[in-house]
């Protein structure tokens, strides 16, 4: 049967965008659900800030009248006057396992992109890298909280429309529990060569506390817009981006895992670290009500993943040590918390510092990529 790719217009169109994936994924064990009521607000331009600065598309591709795939094409404005480019985007890709249904799904979103003028495709990204992005081209097992997952015949597809490498993603991942004495050890190694690198900065580290959060979050706003403009692809965050995902974080964070570095009494670093709550959203179903909230409450107590999730140090205080400190008191703080791993990512294939940093830990403590994510594009 032909396929048919139908905008998105009505709420009912909103609600088989959102549900399809539940459809797709309902025998896939390593496939989180999301909350249908934030995926719902995700999407919606009166609720998700990035809509003040991009254009955004919604697709569903349908054949015998059955939603078969969704995509999104979008243009990120900011990101284009930041980088100097004409790129458009896609995202929320998902289809069946036939090019036939892949294919006009992503000739689509090359074709609205290319009629606004842009010269080039970039994807998959859930609507930007300050979102879910990329595609899962090595590595098992569910994900980590806002970190993408994909059946593996999507890399095939992409690859056979004519999107190419644009950058790979890594992630890595430590075992928390080698530790001697875990989770009561004061991991004597590592804190000694933490204290060595103290004495070699003037930089102080803390964790952030109910009290001082509000003035901490204006702190890590500016840490994560200077440390990170340099990097790949990447666009600052606007006040209103940034509020709204402190207050998403607020909710899940362990504030003994928000580190903040400062040196001559000015924001200097820091080390944002959340609980892996896809090992409670994979059992939910979508649902928060009508007992979901209590669920979620009592699986909580059982998550053992952390997710080092936003990571940075100011480009003025970078090779002082900084960072290494800011790795060590996240790992103290998540064996002290009783994580069982710690998984850092993802990092851009061309970071070669914290790159090369991670790396040191694994001589000593076998820390190892064990996913990576691509980015696509191509030419349009």
């Amino acid at each position: 049967m032909n396929v048919e790719i139908l905008p998105v217009q009505t709420r009912r169109n909103i609600e088989d965008f959102v549900r399809f994936p539940f459809r797709l994924y309902r025998r896939d064990p390593h496939w989180v659900p999301p909350l249908l009521s934030d995926r719902r607000k995700f999407l919606d331009s009166r609720h998700n800030p990035f809509y003040d600065h991009a254009e955004v598309a919604l697709w569903l591709a349908r054949r015998g009248g059955q939603v078969v795939g969704t995509i999104s094409s979008h243009i990120d404005h900011l990101h284009n006057q930041i980088h100097g480019e004409s790129i458009g985007m896609f995202g929320f890709f998902e289809t069946v396992d036939d090019y036939a249904v892949a294919k006009p799904l992503l000739a689509t979103a090359r074709d609205w992109v290319r009629q606004r003028g842009m010269t080039a495709l970039r994807g998959p990204l859930n609507f930007s890298q300050n979102h879910e992005c990329g595609a899962l081209i090595e590595g098992d097992g569910p994900p980590t909280l806002m970190m993408p997952y994909n059946p593996r015949y999507y890399v095939e597809f992409y690859e056979c429309f004519g999107l190419a490498k644009a950058m790979d993603l890594y992630a890595y991942l430590l075992d928390l529990t080698q530790f001697e004495g875990y989770p009561n050890a004061p991991l004597p190694k590592l804190l000694r060569v933490a204290e060595k690198v103290k004495k070699r900065t003037r930089a102080t580290i803390r964790s952030s506390t109910k009290k001082t959060w509000a003035e901490d979050v204006q702190k890590v706003k500016v840490i994560y817009n200077q440390a990170w403009k340099e990097n790949w692809g990447f666009v600052p965050m606007t006040d209103a981006e940034f509020n709204e995902l402190a207050a998403d974080l607020r909710r899940i964070l362990d504030l003994d895992l928000a580190i903040v570095a400062e040196a001559d009494s000015e924001p200097a670093g820091m080390s944002i670290t959340i609980p892996d709550y896809n090992q409670v959203l994979r059992r939910l179903d979508g649902r928060l009500l009508p007992i979901g909230w209590i669920k979620a409450l009592l699986l909580a107590r059982s998550i053992t993943r952390a997710r080092m999730t936003i990571f940075g140090v100011v480009e003025k205080y970078r090779g002082q040590g900084i960072e290494a400190l800011l790795i060590f008191e996240t790992i103290k703080a998540a064996v002290l918390s009783g994580y069982h791993d710690l998984e850092f990512s993802w990092i851009l294939e061309n970071n070669d510092m914290v790159n090369r940093l991670i790396a040191s830990l694994g001589q000593g403590y076998g820390v190892r990529v064990y996913r990576t994510y691509r980015i696509y594009q191509m030419a349009v």
